[in-house]
């Protein structure tokens, strides 16, 4: 198949995946920020999310971050991400001290932990709340589904299932999800695997952006399964975190926009500073569903840089996995 032939076919794969979607582009909106619905929750979540890993970050100062986060919130949004290991716990410091004096309450409030097993998973659940300063999240989810065994270890006698379920009984999550940046396959696995437990997700989490179309997509082997399923997709990494933006080839505006034309309920952008937080902002407030020509044009402009992968190193090394480096956060 031509280049040209198979970024016309992946356009046109986005495009009918869009039109599933549609009917959440809009459901409402808060300060000018769309709301979609994320899937059969009937939750309703800001278009834009706020990442977490950057708030903890070395080089911002924790007043810092907590501006961030509660400028955010005072804009329009409320999907806050997180995760149990990010920058040793910091993030979730900082983001507990932001959503203190009733931001709290405005949030949909999302972290993930790493323990496959129920007692390293349980221990990481309580650690998370405390830091967060709250008695429950909204979404919780496994973090770093990047193996093929990690859905088994999870649904396994013991495993880290049975501390979300025990979690949810306890008022400590509202619903239940993963995460994962490496294979569309061990994406699917997990899916199949809580199949066969007659377990069924409410949210996944995954890179989708202009290179992940063209290269081991996300986009094309998992979005499809969710939509079949009502599940809420959330994305991630729509810069490749940040070197799709070091190819070139596109700009950060451009990449914010083809994830929002996704079926996403939420796209999941990091922010360092407030500068950064505003240009999220204001691509959400100015969103509009993508011309097929619009979208064609895009993937044109990436369709040779995204061949190899070179600007997605979260699925072509180690780069990203956090627990390939910290194989105990595991237990």
């Amino acid at each position: 198949m031509t280049t040209r032939r198979r970024f016309l076919g992946v356009a046109a794969a986005t495009i009918a995946a869009a039109k599933v979607g549609e009917p959440a582009w809009a459901a409402e909106t808060r300060n000018g920020i769309p709301y979609r619905t994320l899937g059969r929750t009937g939750e309703k979540v800001s278009l834009v999310g706020l990442g977490g890993y950057h708030l903890g970050r070395t080089g911002l100062s924790a007043e810092d971050g907590i501006r961030i986060v509660r400028k955010a919130m005072d804009e329009g949004i409320n999907f806050l991400d997180n995760c149990w290991d990010y920058n040793d716990g910091e993030s979730e410091v900082r983001m507990g001290n932001a959503l203190r004096n009733g931001y709290r309450q405005k949030a949909f409030l999302m972290t993930k932990i790493d323990g496959r097993d129920k007692a390293t998973a349980n221990n990481q659940i309580n650690q998370s709340l405390q830091r967060l300063q709250t008695d429950h999240v909204d979404l919780l989810q496994f973090h770093e589904v990047i193996r093929d065994n990690d859905p088994d270890r999870i649904f396994a006698s013991g495993g880290a299932l049975e501390a979300a379920l025990q979690a949810q009984k306890e008022g400590k999550c509202r619903y239940i999800g993963f995460t994962g940046h490496k294979s569309p396959e061990v994406h699917i696995k997990m899916l199949d695997t809580a199949a066969k437990h007659k377990f069924r997700f409410d949210a996944v989490q995954m890179p989708l952006n202009v290179m992940d179309a063209h290269f081991n997509s996300f986009e094309a082997k998992v979005i499809p399964v969710l939509l079949a399923q009502n599940i809420g997709v959330l994305g991630m990494k729509p810069m490749g975190d940040p070197y799709i933006l070091q190819s070139k080839t596109v700009t950060a505006v451009e990449c914010l926009q083809y994830c929002m034309n996704l079926p996403t309920s939420v796209v999941i952008t990091g922010c360092d500073s407030l500068k950064i937080l505003q240009q999220a902002l204001d691509v959400a407030r100015g969103f509009s569903p993508m011309t097929k020509a619009q979208v064609a044009g895009l993937l044109a402009k990436t369709v040779q840089a995204a061949q190899s992968g070179q600007y997605e190193l979260y699925k072509t090394s180690h780069h990203f996995d956090g627990t390939y480096q910290n194989p105990q956060w595991l237990g």
